[in-house]
C-alpha cells in the first residue's frame, strides 16, 4: 500500500489507512513537488520507521505491514536465502532497502535477489535487480499488480513474484522483451517454481500457512 504525497492544502497528519504520519514529516516531504535521487536517499535515511519510495520524482509513503505480511516475508526470505547461499549465486535482501530501477525511480521490494556481478557498492542502492518478490498489501493491489509490474519490466528485472494472500496465489512473471509474460499462477497444492533460479521451488500452501501460524 502506498500514498502519493502531494502538496497538502491543510497542515494536518496524512491519513493512509493504517496510521497517521506526524505533521512535521508531512510538511517536510511536501515542501516541493519533485525530488532528486540524492534528496530522496537523505530523506529515506532520516524518517526512521516509514518506508518511502521515489517514483518518477514523487514520493510514495508505505505504511508499516501487518504480522501476516511479515511472517510470509520471513518465510520466503529464509527459503530463498538458503537456496542462493548454498549455491553461491549472490545475495538476498528484504525491505526496507531501495533499489534504483531507472532515473527518478527507486522502489523497495519486499524481497530482492541480486547476482554477484550486480553488487558494486554496498553503501549505495543496487542498480536494478535479478528477481523481486512483492507481498500484496490490503488496499495496495493496483500498486503491486500493475504499477510495480510496469516499473520492474521497464527496469528489465528478469523475474517478478507477486504473492497474493487474498487470492492465496503466487504469480510468477518472466521478462520477455519489454514486458512480462506469465510463467505460472500457482495456488494451494502447487509448487511455485522459478525459471531464473533453476531448482528453486516453494509450496504455496506453506507460504500462506506461515502467515497464519499462531
Amino acid at each position: 500500500m502506498a500514498t502519493v504525497i502531494q502538496r497538502p492544502k491543510k497542515k494536518r497528519p496524512l491519513k493512509n489507512g493504517h496510521a497517521n504520519m506526524p505533521e512535521d514529516i508531512v510538511r517536510l516531504i511536501s515542501k516541493k513537488d519533485l525530488w532528486t535521487e540524492q534528496e530522496y536517499l537523505a530523506l529515506d535515511n532520516a524518517v526512521g520507521a516509514w518506508m518511502i519510495e521515489l517514483v518518477d520524482g514523487r514520493l510514495e509513503v508505505l505504511p508499516m505491514p501487518n504480522m501476516i505480511h511479515q511472517d510470509i516475508l520471513v518465510f520466503l526470505f529464509s527459503f530463498l536465502k538458503a537456496f542462493v547461499s548454498a549455491r553461491g549465486l549472490g545475495r538476498v535482501y528484504f525491505s526496507p532497502m531501495p533499489v534504483r530501477l531507472f532515473p527518478g525511480t527507486l522502489r523497495e521490494p519486499d524481497i530482492v535477489f541480486l547476482k554477484k556481478n550486480r553488487i558494486k557498492d554496498k553503501r549505495k542502492p543496487p542498480e536494478g535487480a535479478d528477481l523481486v518478490m512483492e507481498i500484496v498489501s490490503p488496499g495496495g493491489r493496483k500498486r503491486d499488480l500493475k504499477d510495480k509490474r510496469s516499473d520492474y519490466a521497464k527496469a528489465k528485472v528478469p523475474e517478478y513474484w507477486i504473492v497474493d494472500p487474498k487470492a492465496r496465489s503466487i504469480t510468477i512473471l518472466m521478462l520477455s522483451s519489454e514486458s512480462y509474460e506469465v510463467h505460472g499462477v500457482f495456488t494451494e497444492g502447487d509448487e511455485a517454481t522459478s525459471k531464473l533460479l533453476r531448482g528453486f521451488k516453494v509450496a504455496v500452501s506453506d507460504v500462506f500457512a506461515a502467515g497464519e501460524e499462531k
